[in-house]
This record gives structure tokens, C-alpha cells and sequence, in this order.
């Protein structure tokens, strides 16, 4: 049974501009799935719906088979989802281990440790670190927070390739060995390579792929 779907979802600005037209997804926990599309083609819309940041003009989102909106959008951010963003969104006065207790239901030093800092980097103020390793502290947030939904945002576009390489590896280790569904919005390619599917957004509707059959020039 899918964690997560999209049934016959539209999604309209103000003005009558269709950004997605009747799209249909299941989304499994275990797997991780990258979202690609031109800019403005509505990949952060998408990923907006599925957190419960934003309703869809027509359609449904379900989570675990009960559309999100039975308990309310604000229920299902603060139970089912972990939101990682390309700009942090750390508080720069705190240190990581403050930032992430904020919302942690999980032991965070060492999930900080983990993903690549050391004690002394987790007492640190934030800004204080690189920017690779302020990601790995919203990623880090996003873990303690254990949803079984993890959404995240460009997490890699303001990072060097082998910082990119990292982080994702972390995000396909949270869906493969944690069980999590992992989505990923991404104009990366080597980032999309690693997911399990790849869903194109294109002129509104949703086409997917397996990563071994993209089809020559999405990447």
C-alpha cells in the first residue's frame, strides 16, 4: 500500500494558469524519488502538496489511504512529514544540536554525528559552519524529527559535488535502510541517477520513470 497519493490532483494559480492537471501518483515508503521539470513547471508546488503546505484546487493527497484533509493540513506536518529546504532555514543564533531539538523525537547528537560532524562542530553556531554542513543539519532535523515522510527542496543546489554526492547518499539511506519515502526536487542529474523513480513534470501532467530507462536528454 502506497504511504502517499495523488488522486486526479489540479492545482491553478489566481490568474487561471494550470500548473498541474490531473495528476495521479502512489509513493512508496522504502524508496527514494526525484521530481524534474523546468523551472516554473510546478515541482515545489508539488512537493508543497504532498507536505500539507499548500491545497491542490481539485483532488486529493492521501496519506496512508486517508486524504490529509480529514485531519487537517497542520496534523499532517507535525505527524507525517520532515521538510528539508535548499536555504536551511536554521535559527543562526543557536547551535546544531539546539537547532535540531526543536523538533526532535529522537537522540540528536548522534544523528549529527552521523551524517559528518564532530562534537565540537554540534555545539558550534550554525553560522559558523559550511554551508555542507548546515545542510547536514537540516537534514539532521528532518531524521530526529522521524516522520515517515521525508520532502525535500533543491537540498543539494547551493553545494560542491562531492558535498552533493554525500548528502545524497544520506537521503537514499533514509529511504532504503530506514524505511522512509523520500522525495527529492532536483535539476541535478547525478542526484535523480540514485533515486529508485524519477516523476517528470511536463506541461502539467506527471510521467514517470525507472532510473535504469530516463529517457535520453531529461538529465
Amino acid at each position: 500500500m502506497p504511504i502517499l497519493e495523488l488522486k486526479n490532483v489540479f492545482y491553478t494559480y489566481e490568474k487561471g494558469k494550470a500548473i498541474l492537471q490531473n495528476v495521479n501518483a502512489e509513493l512508496e515508503a522504502g524508496k527514494m524519488y526525484a521530481i524534474l521539470g523546468p523551472s516554473g513547471s510546478g515541482k515545489t508546488t508539488l512537493l508543497s502538496l504532498l507536505g500539507g503546505l499548500d491545497m491542490s484546487t481539485k483532488g486529493s493527497v492521501l496519506f496512508d489511504g486517508e486524504d490529509i484533509m480529514t485531519k487537517g493540513l497542520e496534523y499532517h506536518r507535525r505527524n507525517h512529514v520532515s521538510l528539508i529546504f535548499q536555504s536551511y532555514n536554521l535559527i543562526d543564533y543557536m547551535t546544531p544540536v539546539e537547532n535540531v531539538q526543536l523538533t526532535a523525537k529522537l537522540d540528536v547528537v548522534p544523528i549529527l554525528e552521523r551524517l559528518g560532524l564532530t562534537k565540537d562542530e554540534t555545539q558550534r553556531n550554525v553560522m559558523k559552519l559550511s554551508g555542507g554542513q548546515q545542510q547536514r543539519v537540516a537534514i539532521a532535523r528532518a531524521l530526529a524529527f522521524d516522520a515517515p515522510v521525508i520532502l525535500a527542496d533543491e537540498p543539494t543546489g547551493n553545494l560542491d559535488v562531492d558535498t552533493t554526492e554525500e548528502i545524497t547518499a544520506i537521503l537514499k539511506e533514509s529511504a532504503h535502510v530506514f524505511g522512509k519515502c523520500v522525495v527529492v526536487v532536483t535539476h541535478s542529474g547525478e542526484v535523480a541517477k540514485q533515486a529508485d523513480v524519477v516523476l517528470e513534470i511536463k506541461r502539467g501532467h506527471l510521467l514517470f520513470w525507472k532510473t535504469c530507462f530516463l529517457p535520453e536528454g531529461l538529465l
